[in-house]
């Protein structure tokens, strides 16, 4: 039985919860958030014992392997904490709020040998592989283009309101995005040189005010990424558009085809309120056609949480490795190091018009 130590019992916390609860051998026993009602709410679901307090989890030895869904802005000192132990660690995204803080990270855990590995989530998520299989199987031939939309609800309510500023989240196009700039880096091959945003706060928490002040996230942006190898990937993203019929399509393209992914977003969000299967669509260029497919996710992986079976699939992959102790992580530290970049990058380019230079800057 590999024993999980949760840090952070708020909704991405108990999603964890719900996952491995569905995985052969895995549980969670321990659950630590300074929040009494989510503490209490995640402890009675896994059955596992509450602290207040991650040293006094941590300290307790209960645990295997370390979980962090904790705020973003307490990614790194947790982390930094951990890294003292010789238990394997996954992170929530983003691994900071800062690429400071991840190149602090990144030199603190040289010669860890106990693994990293940061929650990229829309890794997993069966369109995704299903197209990362196309592509290597050469479906589009060389890719030259990455192009993700996602048209979605607001940030959901998080406890203290966390999630509203920036100095906590690093930003929507940090906070959010950071999985898409993780794809993009995937699919593409390569590493992000230059990147230029236009973004606003134009919808979402205008009337909002807290003690904390005024929300500043922005809530729609399109962003350009340029990459090391010539390709380049776009994002368009807006957070008002509740109701559409797909939260995310993502599509490569290249000199044969294009590929391209069309996921739901979480069923209660949906107009009818039921959840639908993603599809993968196949554009050939040389015979004019598409060609279409219908991804299955297993209706108990949809309803465990919102990322459409990704959360699942990767802790299986993740178990996997703490289990083997052969290989390294899927999402390294790098990885996430690269996400939190480019996604810095995006909000300064936003604030100041012009384009941000990142060659250079490698982890």
């Amino acid at each position: 039985m590999i024993r999980y130590g949760l840090i952070g019992a708020g909704m991405m916390g108990q999603e964890h919860i719900r996952n491995i609860a569905l995985l052969e051998g895995a549980q969670v026993a321990a659950v630590a958030d300074p929040d009494e009602t989510m503490r209490g709410a995640a402890a009675a679901v896994a059955e596992a014992e509450g602290f207040a307090d991650p040293e006094a989890l941590i300290t307790s030895d209960l645990c295997d392997v370390y979980l962090i869904a904790a705020p973003n802005d307490v990614h790194a000192p947790l982390v930094q904490r951990l890294l003292a132990t010789d238990k394997p660690i996954l992170v929530e995204k983003p691994l900071a709020t800062t690429t400071a803080a991840c190149r602090d990270l990144l030199s603190q855990a040289k010669g860890r040998v106990a693994p990293v590995w940061v929650a990229m989530e829309y890794r997993y998520m069966p369109p995704v592989q299903r197209m990362i299989e196309m592509l290597e199987q050469g479906a589009v031939g060389a890719p030259r283009m990455v192009s993700i939309r996602e048209h979605r609800f607001p940030f959901l309510q998080k406890v203290d309101d966390w999630n509203r500023f920036n100095a906590r989240t690093g930003g929507t196009l940090v906070e959010k995005c950071c999985h898409f700039w993780d794809l993009m880096r995937l699919l593409l091959k390569a590493d992000p040189v230059r990147v230029y945003a236009s973004a606003g706060v134009d919808v979402n928490h205008r009337d909002e005010r807290y003690a904390g002040g005024i929300p500043d996230i922005v809530d729609n942006a399109y962003v350009v990424v340029d990459f090391a190898n010539g390709t380049r990937g776009m994002l368009d993203l807006c957070m008002f558009a509740e109701g559409s019929y797909w939260q995310e399509s993502i599509a490569v393209t290249g000199p044969n085809a294009r590929v391209e992914a069309f996921i739901p977003g979480p069923a209660r969000f949906a107009p009818d309120g039921k959840p639908r299967e993603a599809e993968v669509v196949t554009s050939l260029r040389a015979l004019k056609q598409e060609l279409r497919e219908v991804v299955h996710t297993p209706e108990e992986l949809l309803v465990a949480g919102d990322h459409h079976g990704s959360t699942f699939y990767q802790h299986q992959r993740f178990l996997d490795l703490v289990r083997t102790g052969r290989g390294t992580p899927e999402v390294s530290l790098s990885d996430g190091y690269w996400s939190v970049l480019v996604g810095e990058a995006a909000e300064e380019s936003a604030r100041s018009g012009q384009a941000i230079d990142l060659r250079g800057r490698s982890a």
